[in-house]
């Protein structure tokens, strides 16, 4: 599917002409710092040089003076305490870290993951109970528990006390909890709204170091967890977050924790990571643990020390992973096959598909892969304790919640956001379901959103790009969400030699203009030019740069991502 080049809009000249000065740089690279809402020396200092001195006094977020006083009680009374977390890499993570921080200061401790079949997401009841009738009288709950009212108000009947550490929107109401952590709180006043779950028991472990002037080695330890959180749970890598991720990937790629680094070793990729690498390689399998079997799994490798059985541990989560692959590559080849054979399917903007035998926790997976497949809202359903539970992805600028609000009637629960939700229906209203889902998504959505885009960044010649040029961009990292690598245009390239196809569908092509050098340029997923590109034709690229690394030999390449013949 072809995909619109949609350049950044125009910023302040005055404003690139200054900074390009201030910091000796190329204009175009002074121009993506601007887009990025860095007009200054000083705003540049800052994103340059990311400073752990810079991260906000942890009690600056709303309840965490009444948190720390309550753990302080608790540890002082010998209460023991359960540290309870969510299933994905950010729950699991976040208990590793809050876990292993408090296991510091107290034996009286454990932790508990729900069950993703059995007890669904966020606090449960089952959790509740477990602890109760264990003799627990605090938990503290990471990564969920912002909506969880009536569970809050169970938990209070039992006599059982509840932090709640989360970064999730909350509702009208805030649970009655002892304490409730959550920047987006419209009360909390911390200065950073975009913490992920093991941001803020990062947090909750610096408030209590700071307090009684501990070491500041005991929670920074744990950088390296709280940057694969940021980096799975996809957000925003800007202000506090970019100071975590840049020290959590040094920690990483120098001495991760006992647990990440046996992982490394059994995923094939043991250096040289980035933000993208850990979405691609860690996340999936930290992630596969609670997916195929339970998420307790992830948080005993995570907790592993020196000696131990990390590989072992690490080996598991590799399999559970390949087991999930295998579930992921089926069912979408199956549900591709469902849309081939239906007329009514290709022709929709929406696609939902229903098999009763999928496996539910693969289901988000392929809804993501069939989105990229068709670009239109997607929804992929199964049955689980005898109802049908899906998963939904949206397309950039399309709102999906909204959309299933105009089918509350037909659903039994759902909830999520813009471009990602879940849903819970009977069986029976699935076609009624499928209908109205399409009936409202076609009434609002445009040919426009219909239609995969690239953002561009910046429009270069290819002489521009130097080592130089290259350091000073490598030095905007690590890129995420709202700090993504940046992507250039070129126009009116030309082949340096043919254009040859590797590997399943790729195209590796040498490039150059008039005055340029020649640059490799590498384009997954576009074969299909090997033949429409021509030497002495001019064309248009666009593309990320990176460096390839090859038997210890560095140089410049262009990821690729469109190609246009002139």
């Amino acid at each position: 599917m072809e995909k619109r080049w949609v350049l950044a809009s125009d910023c302040n000249d005055g404003t690139i002409t200054k900074i390009a000065e201030q910091l000796n740089i190329d204009r175009s690279l002074a121009q993506i710092l601007v887009q990025r809402n860095i007009c200054d020396f000083d705003q540049a200092k800052d994103f340059f040089r990311p400073d752990l001195g810079h991260l906000h006094d942890p009690f600056l977020m709303k309840d965490m003076d009444v948190a720390i006083a309550r753990i302080e009680t608790a540890l002082a009374n010998h209460e023991k305490i359960l540290i309870y977390g969510d299933y994905d890499v950010d729950g699991t993570t976040s208990v590793a870290l809050a876990f292993s921080f408090f296991s510091q200061l107290t034996k009286n401790i454990e932790y508990y993951i729900p069950d993703r079949y059995l007890e669904g997401y966020g606090i449960s009841n089952a959790g509740i109970d477990y602890a109760n009738e264990n003799g627990f009288s605090l938990i503290i709950a990471l990564d969920c528990g912002i909506k969880s009212i009536d569970k809050i108000d169970y938990a209070n009947k039992l006599g059982v006390d509840f932090i709640i550490c989360d970064h999730h929107l909350p509702g009208d109401e805030v649970p009655q909890a002892i304490a409730v952590l959550d920047p987006k709180r419209a009360d909390c006043p911390y200065p950073f709204k975009e913490l992920a779950g093991c941001g803020i028991g990062f947090k909750l472990a610096q408030a209590y170091a700071q307090k009684h002037q501990l070491p500041r080695e005991t929670y920074l330890q744990y950088l390296d967890l709280v940057m694969v959180s940021i980096a799975a749970d996809i957000v925003p890598v800007v202000g506090e977050n970019r100071i975590l991720a840049y020290y959590g990937l040094k920690k990483l790629n120098s001495n991760p924790c006992e647990g990440l680094r046996a992982l490394m070793e059994v995923s094939g990729k043991t250096e040289n990571y980035s933000i993208t690498d850990v979405v691609f390689t860690l996340g999936p399998r930290i992630n596969a643990a609670g997916r195929i079997d339970h998420a307790k799994h992830a948080v005993a490798m995570l907790l592993c020390q020196v000696d131990s059985n990390s590989l072992e541990q690490s080996e598991l989560i590799n399999l559970k992973n390949t087991e999930r692959k295998t579930y992921d590559q089926d069912i979408t080849r199956e549900a591709l096959a469902l849309i081939g054979e239906s007329e009514i399917l290709i022709n929709r903007k929406t696609t939902v598909v229903f098999n009763e035998s999928w496996h539910k926790g693969v289901i988000g997976i392929v809804a993501s892969r069939l989105t990229e497949k068709y670009y239109r809202p997607t929804i992929v359903l199964t049955k689980s304790n005898g109802h049908v539970a899906g998963s939904c992805r949206s397309v950039v600028g399309f709102d999906l919640y909204e959309a299933l609000s105009g089918c509350a009637h037909l659903l039994d629960q759902y909830g999520g956001h813009k471009f990602a939700a879940g849903l819970t229906m009977q069986e029976h209203n699935i076609d009624a379901f499928a209908d109205k889902f399409e009936e409202i998504v076609s009434a609002s959505i445009t040919e426009e959103l219909l239609t995969p885009m690239i953002r561009i960044d910046a429009e270069i010649e290819l002489a521009q790009i130097d080592g130089k040029f290259y350091r000073v961009l490598s030095q905007m990292g690590p890129f995420g969400p709202e700090n993504m690598s940046p992507i250039f245009v070129t126009h009116n390239v030309y082949l340096a030699q043919h254009a040859m196809a590797v590997g399943q569908n790729h195209l590796k092509i040498n490039i150059k203009q008039q005055n340029s050098p020649i640059f490799e340029g590498i384009a997954f997923g576009l074969a299909e030019f090997q033949n429409i590109l021509q030497p002495k034709v001019p064309f248009s690229v666009c593309y990320t740069l990176e460096e390839n690394v090859w038997r210890d030999k560095k140089r410049l390449q262009l990821n690729i991502k469109g190609i246009k013949v002139n």
